[in-house]
């Protein structure tokens, strides 16, 4: 292949334009000799190296793949984030232990699901020489290292859990990639489920005060009232982190809405619900959540069934899930949970798309982002991720097919079409009522 091939020519051109050069010149004084043999020493080494790339595994030996993970296991996403993080690790423990010559570089920084720990976590890792990173997970967290950090520094980004609709609208330069579906779809999801399945007229919204919340408020109004006739009676925002929101529950429920949507994370939607469940006699209230909100021990949290609460999120219908699921389970002792399926998926296509590069630098593994997802070529998925990696550096045309479902990416690095789960709350956890594809 053109990368395999240039990884044999570099070192030895080097080698010999050294050494018709030391011929042109003649001798060489006696206070040259030691500086010219510590040079020929990096030769050496620099041949030895670069003449790996030339057996017979075609041109995988002793390739680095350097990666950081970014993520947010603290903070807002606690009770999901490591979980999301690990899918991310099993990925790379599949390159890891393939037999094609290949090892992959990591280094994990958590954002604590803070932007600002995230540009400082982000600028951590581009110092380090890391050309891709495996991340943000929230919305807000991965704006601002996009904006701040891997747009400036030509570091490619791949999120497995930023799903707001300003991601898209980013100036990225086509660095900035997601392996779930945006807010957008998700939102007027929601809508339909709110005014076809549920049958309500009116609506109000509790949600987070960040990109997130703001992106499923606006997509969930939208939608319900344009398209469906509905009307959205209050739309309240919140912030993390308070002691109590009975007030700002208080004020979403003013008119009497038929239906209550509630948009953020665990940390916070731990104390909504237990507000909602002891100040309100509305416990038989139908109440739609989106996938932020899906944590199989909410309702224990919590202390109350919330057998009246539905929600939507990113499905696992792709051709691997089985496996992955095996795998996780294997790895990790438990089941994978939400984001799981997509951060594997994230992780798996940077490193395929640097690969197929050739080279730790951003923009080259930009270039070869969608190369590695279109159809056509052979199909790679986490059975055999190990061996798609070294058919990636070999030249030959890949497919990565996702355990999340198609991983194909539209020009704004969004994923072309998707897969919900609709699913409900029992009293112990969750389970999916369908899938529905948007």
């Amino acid at each position: 292949s053109p990368s395999s091939l240039r990884r044999c020519v570099e070192p030895l051109r080097f080698i010999i334009t050294f050494i018709t050069k030391d011929c042109v010149m003649g001798s060489v004084a006696m206070h040259d000799t030691v500086s010219r043999r510590t040079v020929m020493k990096s030769i050496g080494a620099a041949g030895a190296v670069g003449l790996a790339g030339c057996s017979t595994d075609g041109g995988s030996s002793g390739n680095t793949i350097s990666m950081g993970i970014l993520m947010g296991v603290t903070g807002g996403l606690s009770e999901v984030g490591p979980a999301i993080r690990d899918a991310a690790e099993l990925a790379v423990k599949q390159v890891r232990d393939a037999d094609n010559g290949f090892s992959v570089d990591t280094q994990f920084e958590n954002t604590e699901t803070k932007p600002s720990r995230g540009v400082s976590g982000a600028e951590a890792l581009v110092n380090g020489g890391y050309p891709m990173i495996c991340g943000g997970l929230a919305s807000s967290v991965t704006l601002q290292v996009a904006e701040n950090v891997a747009i400036p520094n030509q570091t490619v980004m791949c999120s497995p859990s930023a799903t707001s609709p300003d991601v898209s609208s980013l100036e990225d330069n086509d660095f900035v990639y997601r392996t779930p579906p945006t807010d957008k779809l998700q939102g007027s999801l929601l809508a339909q489920i709110a005014a076809e399945r549920l049958e309500k007229e009116s609506a109000a919204i509790l949600f987070l005060n960040n990109a997130y919340g703001n992106g499923l408020s606006n997509g969930f109004t939208k939608t319900f009232e344009e398209e469906y006739g509905g009307e959205v009676l209050n739309q309240v925002s919140y912030s993390a982190g308070r002691s109590s929101y009975t007030s700002q529950l208080q004020n979403t429920l003013d008119g009497d809405p038929e239906t209550l949507v509630i948009i953020g994370y665990p940390e916070s939607g731990n104390k909504i619900f237990r507000n909602f469940y002891e100040n309100f006699d509305r416990a038989d209230m139908d109440i739609l959540v989106p996938d932020g909100l899906r944590a199989d021990d909410l309702p224990g949290n919590v202390g109350h069934d919330m057998t009246n609460v539905r929600g939507t999120n990113p499905s696992s219908a792709g051709p691997g899930i089985e496996y992955f699921k095996s795998a996780y389970q294997d790895e990790y002792d438990s089941a994978p949970g939400p984001f799981n399926q997509q951060s594997f998926d994230a992780a798996a296509v940077l490193m395929l798309a640097r690969a197929a590069a050739g080279e730790d630098d951003g923009t080259a593994i930009r270039d070869q982002m969608r190369a590695v997802t279109d159809s056509g070529g052979e199909a790679v998925g986490p059975e055999n991720l190990g061996e798609g990696v070294s058919l990636a550096a070999d030249g030959n045309e890949i497919n990565y097919q996702g355990v999340s479902g198609p991983v194909e990416f539209d020009d704004n690095g969004d994923l072309a079409s998707a897969v919900y789960n609709y699913f409900r709350y029992t009293e112990n956890g969750t389970e999916n009522i369908e899938q529905v594809e948007v």
